[in-house]
């Protein structure tokens, strides 16, 4: 009888070891990664966070964070990092790290911390999309323009995933939109979201009166949220919607 329990212990560490493996090539996705000009980090099955930083005369050098949304090989991208080279950087990493074909990129308003790397998403043939309003301030501001419109709201694909870009209101700018992936309960505010404890920040361009009904309305939007990803600070839940509405309603 020995032998019989000795060879039915092996055989269950190499069942286990089996289960082990083939999980693992089932969620077969990359670390977390981090240079001196970018970090990835995952926050869900099917999104990341890249952060990257902006020198700015008023707030010094910036965190600013951007969203991949990534399934079965695709991916759209939400903001650019500030620049070419860690634009260049990210769009390495997606291609090459995660394995997906970059479908699209979407910046979530004009200012230079959300497009200032769109020449070399566009110079990589990389469709990008924005509300029309975005494009005309980009335009007239002399920044990198996104080559598609649309009108308030848009729906994009990567690969089954379908993400919701919508325009609910003035805030941080008066063309800011968010990003909201249902299937994993995930909102990417961009700047129109502020992270827990964060100042007003830059107004230059905000509609102040306008910003917490703005933010009333993607609660009321999405009240399923349980992952809010602002564009500066720490990602955290539904929480930061509150945070930001009390923040502007003082």
């Amino acid at each position: 009888m020995y032998p019989v329990k000795r060879y039915s212990s092996v055989l269950v560490v190499y069942l286990l070891l089996f289960f082990v493996v083939a999980c693992d090539n089932r969620n077969n996705t990359p670390g977390d990664y981090s240079s001196d000009t970018l970090k990835v980090y995952r926050v869900s099955d099917h999104v990341y966070v890249h952060l990257s930083y902006l020198e700015t005369e008023s707030f010094g050098k910036v965190e600013c964070n951007g969203a991949i949304f990534f399934d079965n090989g695709e991916a759209v991208i939400l903001d650019t990092p500030a620049g070419r080279e860690d634009s260049g950087e990210l769009i390495r990493w997606v291609t090459d790290s995660l394995g997906c074909t970059i479908k699209a990129v979407v910046p979530t308003h004009f200012h230079k911390d959300c497009l200032g790397g769109l020449q070399e998403f566009h110079r990589k043939d990389i469709p990008s999309y924005a509300e029309n309003a975005t494009i005309t301030l980009a335009a007239s501001h002399g920044f990198p323009v996104p080559q598609h419109g649309f009108d308030q709201s848009q729906t994009l694909w990567a690969g089954t995933l379908e993400i919701e870009l919508s325009c609910r209101g003035a805030g941080h700018t008066t063309d800011n939109i968010t990003a909201y992936l249902s299937g994993d309960h995930v909102l990417f505010g961009g700047c129109l979201i502020k992270a827990s404890g964060a100042s007003k920040g830059n107004l230059e361009d905000a509609d102040v009166a306008a910003w917490p009904e703005t933010v009333e309305r993607i609660k009321s939007a999405y009240p399923e949220v349980k992952i809010v990803i602002p564009g500066h600070g720490d990602t955290g839940g539904k929480e930061l919607l509150d945070y930001t509405e009390i923040l502007f309603r003082s």
